[in-house]
């Protein structure tokens, strides 16, 4: 805690990043931070979960070999009680979140600088790249990438500056975080967008800039992956739970396709059994058309200019789905029974429960 956390912390930039089984990812994302070019002081504060992958050695190397590395414990492994230990931790006037699993652009921090002085907004945000190393990876990043996979939110596709929603990562003024409070330690996914629904409540500005860009780097294998999106679903719906219709309409969709999916599989074994014959039959059987119009955007999405290898295509014929129905099936149980203590267990092996 500061000594004094009513004085005006000093002009500098304080880098927040939460760490969990992230050693192949960690050296290059600490990396492309400190060779951020800036005028005044700056500090990177680690928040380490119990990674058992030797990435806590790792950040002690790291900090070792760098004094504007600082390190502090995050046991419960959770992104927003991490975040808000790096925070309360950190010394500066400015808040940039970073992720281990990106890396920043050159110029990324001076840029944001700028733009939160030249727009008055109270965060600022860019462009999440996705890139990939495997076939698979590459698939996501792609997926990641395109409107169809993600569903067309400013940071992953956007290319127009303006007011938005929310921010990727973001670079918060820290007057404003003391203002509104930190993250909400309630929600384990979308904390991000939650804090910036209490920014744009307090009357401030969220504010996007297609010039700011992040290197993102996808989950590597199918299971971590849709174990990603499950939590991530869950705790959308649990956000739909707590502020309704503020979430936007483009989150209703997987649930949706996961609603009609159902519906066909329960047709399909009436039809199948002689249950539902007849008018009926013909008119229950409108219910495969949506779907069979999502299969042929599918296979458009994989066969589309661009889409790589063989075998990155063929991922993408299962990745996309995988994204939209983990995401819907987490959706409807967040909406329906809340998130609870549901997590994204995609970083911790085969653990599917909270940690201690």
């Amino acid at each position: 805690m500061h000594e004094n956390e009513t004085a005006v912390p000093p002009l500098g930039v304080s880098f927040v990043m939460p760490v969990l089984n992230e050693r192949a990812y960690l050296e290059h994302a600490v990396a492309s931070v400190l060779e951020q070019e800036l005028d005044g002081p700056a500090e990177l504060v680690l928040a380490l979960g119990p990674s058992t992958d030797g990435t806590t050695e790792l950040a002690h190397d790291l900090a070792a070999g760098d004094d504007r590395i600082r390190l502090v414990g995050n046991p419960a492994a959770h992104i927003p009680v991490g975040l808000n230990e790096a925070i309360r931790a950190s010394r500066y006037s400015t808040i940039i979140r970073v992720d281990a699993h990106s890396e920043l652009s050159p110029g990324y921090a001076a840029r944001a600088l700028l733009t939160l002085q030249r727009t008055g907004a109270a965060n600022v945000g860019g462009v999440m790249r996705a890139d990939g190393r495997s076939p698979f990876q590459k698939a996501v990043a792609r997926l990641y990438n395109s409107p169809v996979g993600l569903g067309g939110g400013a940071y992953h596709s956007g290319s127009h500056e303006g007011e938005a929603e929310s921010a990727y990562l973001g670079v918060i003024r820290r007057d404003v975080l003391d203002e509104v409070g930190l993250f909400d330690e309630s929600v384990r996914r979308g904390e991000d967008w939650e804090l910036n629904l209490r920014i744009r409540q307090a009357g401030h500005r969220v504010w996007f800039d297609p010039a700011l860009s992040v290197t993102y780097w996808p989950r590597e294998s199918w299971l971590r992956l849709a174990r990603q999106f499950n939590a991530t679903g869950a705790w959308r719906g649990e956000l739909v739970r707590r502020f309704g219709r503020r979430n936007g309409i483009r989150y209703f969709a997987p649930p949706a396709l996961v609603i009609l999916i159902t519906i066909a599989l329960a047709v399909a074994v009436l039809q199948l059994t002689g249950i539902l014959t007849g008018l009926a039959s013909t008119i229950a059987s409108l219910v495969y058309l949506p779907l069979a119009a999502y299969v042929v955007l599918v296979l458009a999405v994989a066969l589309a200019p661009g889409g790589g290898s063989i075998r990155q295509r063929l991922w993408t014929l299962l990745v996309l789905p995988t994204m939209h129905v983990s995401w819907g099936l987490g959706f409807l149980g967040g909406v329906l029974r809340g998130a609870r203590d549901t997590v994204d267990a995609s970083r911790l092996g085969t653990r599917n429960t909270p940690l201690p």
